[in-house]
């Protein structure tokens, strides 16, 4: 397991790391409000190579982005306003976790049991206002 710390300007070099060592493209990420989960996930999809917009998809539950060819390279999910597992199995979850696609999961704590196997956990620890400590 990786264990660094980071502030925002070093963020481009742990997502080449990220990228680079994780075994799986399925990401999970658990951290709590405010800590830079989607400012890490906006990196790392510019980093795969995508010029979309990122944000997070709080509302919308899931957002597509596509690589420079049109393709789909990434789901971005939120799961921070699902009541139950049920509402992620209604939105078609499995579909999209049997994608080629990279997957990007906020609050999958929501999600527990729908979770692949080899779901790569990533924690986001808050150390200071502009210093974070990153695990996978």
């Amino acid at each position: 397991m990786k264990n660094s710390s980071y502030s925002e300007n070093q963020i481009n070099q742990i997502t080449k790391e990220i990228i680079a060592s994780v075994s799986t493209k399925c990401l999970a990420f658990y951290a709590p409000m405010g800590a830079g989960k989607t400012t890490l996930i906006k990196e790392l999809v510019k980093e795969l190579g995508s010029t979309d917009t990122v944000s997070s998809p709080t509302f919308g539950l899931v957002n597509e982005y596509h690589d420079s060819n049109g393709a789909i390279l990434a789901y971005h999910f939120d799961f921070y306003r699902l009541e139950d597992e049920m509402e992620a199995m209604d939105m078609g979850l499995e579909d999209y976790l049997n994608s080629d696609a990279w997957i990007f999961m906020e609050w999958p704590e929501k999600i527990p049991s729908l979770l692949p196997r080899d779901t790569t956990r990533i924690e986001i620890e808050i150390l200071s206002p502009k210093q974070r400590r990153i695990k996978y």
